[in-house]
């Protein structure tokens, strides 16, 4: 009976719900709901970590430095460190979905100031890691042709390349990211399928003879760094929150498994360079048929290589243009950025401009950086640690704030924000001791980003301060007819109210 009545007592606030009243829209719809699967999402994160070209690098810096079982160790420890990062991302994740990612994140915990350092951050690191695996795509590309075809490199052929990469790049983001991330998924597995393969089935003691400038660290630290930046990204999947299906649980899913299978490979790349099983690869990769392997062999690996640096690049815009898309929502950047593409449903202004920038930072690092990298990588370091470090503080207080704290919550967002306050400092005053200037200047620059980003939208757009933080919320459409009303109120949060005409012994419990 009392099913009965319930079910009557629905469909007469159904037949008397107000049907003329405005509609409640998310402030994120423009880019389509509930159409990204995990696989797209892991796709999506595996392609911003490009792992197969963090394990080559990892295997060349272990023949080159020799750490032995202490780098090995050192690797390890620092999957475990952003695993840790990752279940604090989680915290989020689990309650509400956000195409500005950690830069929204950050806002649920901290104020405004510390949400615009985490932007500020954010946009630095993702422009930072688009462009050295960008100018990293170039060469690579050109070298395989040369290899197959006639040797065209140089100047033309590299600002040509440039060219065509950014648009193809451009062209796909703006697509869709069902029509890039599958893709990209089957390209990364095959390139790491053939890595794995070529490294356990071959086996030399020859050392690389591949020119690498000194690191300001030490090598552990170096390598521990080098884990991080080469995880960066493995978090993307965040920002696809509000396209996915099933969010709350997908994303959070993605975004602890993600480290998990990298750090795994990252783990046996080490191994394999240990025991000699790396030198084949790394030896064709940087010397091609010069380290004695076969033309067969440098040309997979060649093509290989050059597929997950163009999957990182991609991985990188599509990540970056939803950040650019979210704060361009919120006028915090300029609105045209979070324009959408009528029929892919894409941020195609903020996709253009991240590409661009990219494009022409690739021309820049080129020109004067190249010969610096260890100071750019150190910067897009710094900028992601400060990321991380903020978010997992912010999880610490946005847990105490909604009362859902445990031992464990605890202990993990405590750790990683005391770990990474250390590690700033770290970096900080290494770089100083070793004359790299770019690494203070950038983390005072991050630091100060916030409260001087704030004081500026409070003089010139002091209303785009009161819509920082934009997620993912309910619609109209999403209720039960007969459910209640969406509204929005004058503080600016929705509320469901009753519907007019909903009288009170339409209730089931009436008269019980």
């Amino acid at each position: 009976m009392a099913v009965s009545a319930a079910l009557r007592a629905a469909i007469t606030r159904a037949q008397n719900a107000d049907q003329h009243s405005e509609p409640v829209f998310s402030p994120l719809r423009g880019l389509g709901r509930g159409r990204l699967t995990p696989i797209d999402l892991l796709g999506q994160s595996l392609s911003t970590i490009a792992p197969a070209t963090g394990m080559v690098f990892i295997a060349l810096w272990m023949i080159t430095y020799s750490p032995g079982y202490v780098g090995l160790a050192a690797i390890a420890a620092t999957t475990s460190a952003v695993f840790l990062v990752a279940f604090c991302i989680t915290q989020f994740t689990r309650r509400l979905a956000a195409a500005g990612s950690l830069y929204s994140f950050v806002f649920q915990g901290s104020g405004i100031r510390a949400t615009l350092t985490a932007g500020a951050a954010l946009v630095l690191g993702y422009l930072g890691i688009s462009v050295s695996v960008f100018s990293q795509a170039v060469p690579s590309l050109l070298d395989t042709i040369a290899i197959v075809g006639p040797d065209v490199r140089g100047t033309a052929a590299t600002v040509i390349t440039t060219v065509a990469i950014a648009l193809a790049v451009a062209w796909i983001a703006v697509r869709g990211v069902r029509f890039a991330t599958r893709a990209i998924l089957v390209v990364e597995a095959c390139s790491l399928i053939l890595i794995v393969v070529v490294m356990l089935a071959t086996h030399s003691d020859t050392t690389t003879a591949v020119a690498l400038p000194n690191p300001s660290l030490s090598a552990v630290p170096f390598l521990a760094m080098l884990t991080v930046l080469s995880m960066a990204g493995f978090e993307s999947s965040a920002f696809f929150g509000p396209e996915a299906k099933r969010p709350l649980i997908s994303v959070t899913r993605t975004v602890l498994i993600s480290p998990i299978i990298c750090g795994v490979l990252f783990v046996f790349a080490a191994w394999a360079a240990m025991t000699g099983h790396g030198a084949t690869i790394v030896g064709a990769y940087f010397e091609g048929t010069a380290s004695g392997a076969s033309a067969e062999v440098v040309l997979a690996v060649k093509i290989g290589m050059t597929c997950s640096w163009f999957a990182s690049t991609l991985g990188c815009a599509q990540a970056g243009s939803r950040l650019l898309y979210s704060m361009g929502i919120e006028r915090v950047l300029p609105a045209p950025l979070a324009r959408v593409h009528r029929r892919f449903r894409t941020p195609y202004v903020a996709v253009l401009a991240f590409v661009a920038v990219s494009a022409a930072g690739v021309f820049i690092y080129s020109d004067t950086v190249r010969d610096d990298s260890g100071s750019f990588d150190g910067v897009v370091e710094t900028a992601l640690v400060c990321a991380y470090t903020l978010v997992a503080f912010a999880s610490w207080k946005f847990l105490r704030r909604i009362g859902e704290h445990t031992s464990l919550t605890r202990i993990c967002t405590l750790s990683v924000s005391t770990a990474g306050a250390g590690l700033l400092v770290y970096i900080v005053l290494d770089g100083a001791v070793h004359g790299m200037w770019a690494l203070p200047i950038a983390a005072l620059a991050v630091a100060v980003s916030g409260t001087a980003w704030s004081a500026l939208l409070r003089r010139a757009r002091p209303e785009s301060l009161l819509m920082v933080g934009a997620f993912d919320s309910v619609e109209t459409a999403d209720l039960l007819p007969g459910a209640g009303t969406l509204l929005i109120d004058g503080d600016g949060r929705r509320r469901l109210v009753p519907d007019r005409g909903t009288a009170e012994g339409d209730s089931p419990e009436h008269g019980r």
